[in-house]
Formats: C-alpha cells, sequence, structure tokens
C-alpha cells in the first residue's frame, strides 16, 4: 500500500465516511465541448485563428515555407541572439525541416541542450543564452498554445530561460485546442512511445498585473515570444 493510500484511508476513518474511489464513480461529461468546439476547421482556418489570437498572448507569430525557413530562422539569430543561441538536440526535427547543414554551419557556433549532460551543465547553458530555437509538437488555435515535452534533448528549462525565444510549429500539427493534443499524448504516454517527465502547454510570454492594474510581460521567462509556422509540412 502506497503512502497516499494510507493517508487518504486514514482521513475517510477519522471523518467517519467510507473512501470515495474514483472507479465506483466514472466521469460522465455532461457536454461534448472538448470535442466539438472548432471541429471541423481546415488547416488554413485554424491558422488562421491562431493568427487571430496570437496578440492576445503577445506571440509574434509568423509563416514560412520550408524552403524560406533557414533565412527565417537566421533573421531572428541577428535580432535577439547576440552571439548567444541555444538549439536543442533533436535530430529526428533538424532532419524533417532539412535544418541539418543549416545548425552545422552556424558561426558563431551555438550552444546546445545535451543529453547526458547533466542538469547543472544544460541549465547553466539555457541562463546563458539570449535565444533559443526550439521545435514544439502541436499549437492549438483556440488559445494560441505551444505544446513541447521535456525530452533528453530539448528539457523544460530550455523553453523558460533563454530571453527570447522561437518555437517552429508544422502547420499541419495545428489542432483546435489542448483536448485534441492530449488525444495524442495520453496514448503515446501510456505506451510508452512518448517518456516524459512532463508536457510543456506554452501559451505566449508570461504576463502580471500589478495592484494598479499595470500589465507587465515577461517578466517569467522569455521577454517575447516568436511562433514561426512551416505553412508546407
Amino acid at each position: 500500500m502506497t503512502d497516499r493510500e494510507t493517508f487518504l484511508n486514514y482521513i475517510a476513518e477519522k471523518s467517519g465516511r467510507p473512501r470515495h474511489q474514483l472507479k465506483d464513480h466514472p466521469l460522465e461529461p455532461i457536454n461534448d465541448l472538448p470535442e466539438s468546439t472548432l471541429a471541423g476547421h481546415s488547416q488554413d482556418e485554424l491558422l488562421e485563428i491562431a493568427r487571430k489570437n496570437a496578440p492576445a498572448v503577445h506571440v509574434d507569430f509568423q509563416t514560412t515555407d520550408k524552403a524560406g525557413l533557414p533565412a527565417a530562422l537566421n533573421k531572428f539569430i541577428a535580432a535577439k541572439a547576440d552571439g548567444k543561441l541555444l538549439l536543442p538536440t533533436y535530430d529526428e526535427y533538424y532532419q524533417l525541416y532539412g535544418l541539418e547543414d543549416w545548425r552545422d554551419g552556424l558561426d558563431p557556433k551555438p550552444a546546445f541542450w545535451v543529453p547526458g549532460a547533466g542538469r547543472e551543465a544544460n541549465i547553466d547553458a539555457a541562463n546563458h543564452s539570449e535565444a533559443a530555437i526550439g521545435f514544439a509538437d502541436f499549437l492549438c488555435a483556440e488559445s494560441c498554445t505551444i505544446t513541447a515535452p521535456t525530452t533528453p534533448g530539448q528539457g523544460r528549462a530550455f523553453h523558460f530561460l533563454p530571453v527570447h525565444y522561437l518555437s517552429v510549429i508544422r502547420k499541419s500539427k495545428i489542432v483546435a485546442r489542448s483536448r485534441q493534443a492530449m488525444d495524442y499524448y495520453e496514448p503515446a504516454i501510456k505506451s510508452g512511445e512518448l517518456k516524459t517527465s512532463n508536457l510543456n502547454f506554452i501559451t505566449g510570454t508570461s504576463s502580471t498585473g500589478d495592484i494598479e492594474m499595470v500589465l507587465v510581460v515577461g517578466v517569467h521567462g522569455p521577454l517575447d515570444m516568436t511562433y514561426l509556422v512551416v505553412e508546407d509540412l
């Protein structure tokens, strides 16, 4: 018996009532809004919905095709990196986007989030990077949220410690909302296809308002975020 079960049994005993077991009370949805909201839209329509919602979450929303991707990334690097760029170690994505030669030809050489390098080394690299370019699995159109699981080649701090952040997303991976992203992640995690300690759902830059209702953007995490959608993938 786990510590959790022992604790819950103790609480139930002291309160004089039986344990509430979820298996005896399965979830019964009262509507189908998670599935039906924004259902039936084409990828072009979802792209425009995400673009329309981007300003509300303080995202610089850009599009390109695969051929123009290196130039778009170079423009971001020139404007934001100041010679201190962080990239993931994610060979399958570099191959997918045709970025192997671009990555290998960068000058000055970027830092990489390196699998097995250790928490301190990778966090230190992220903390001292002016800019990071990462890869997202999905873009949720309704909230303009990107999803990126924590992996050995692109850890959690990768997305939050650099000053400026750009995420590359395929147009084909724009979904209506977070429910559709979880429809992929849940079975992938259960089957062992995806091994991750957490899923990062990132909705633009952080923002906070003080007692005088003054909105401040980028207090926690990157100062600014760019979503770059590759339209022919």
